[in-house]
């Protein structure tokens, strides 16, 4: 089992391709230095056609940043690094919405080997 901090970009970017530069170029390299990082991955949408009628999510970019534990994390959230984290938002690329945080576990239900 793993912890992750999940951070939902339910935004409107002015620019989304320099959005996204940005974050892959400048701000996740400030996260993987975060201590206890194991991996940061980052989701972005598709089109995806749903033979059913289902609310579609309105999520820009939704960043997955995994450790090992809980202790791991929250010693990252204590960190200088994180405060630098926070400082570089500051530098993003203009946008409008909501930006969410949320620590969560898992626990893998289900895989196909292959």
């Amino acid at each position: 089992m793993t912890v992750s901090y999940f951070v939902r970009y339910e935004i409107v970017p002015s620019n989304e391709k320099a959005f996204l530069e940005y974050y892959k170029t400048r701000h996740v390299p400030i996260l993987a230095r975060w201590p206890g990082m194991r991996r940061v991955v980052l989701y972005t949408g598709v089109a995806a056609k749903d033979s059913l009628q289902v609310n579609e999510g309105r999520t820009f970019l939704l960043a997955q940043l995994e450790f090992e534990s809980q202790a791991d994390l929250e010693r990252a959230m204590q960190s200088p690094q994180r405060a630098e984290a926070r400082l570089d938002f500051q530098e993003f690329p203009p946008f409008a919405g909501t930006v969410t945080h949320q620590a969560m576990t898992s626990d893998e239900a289900w895989r196909r080997d292959a």
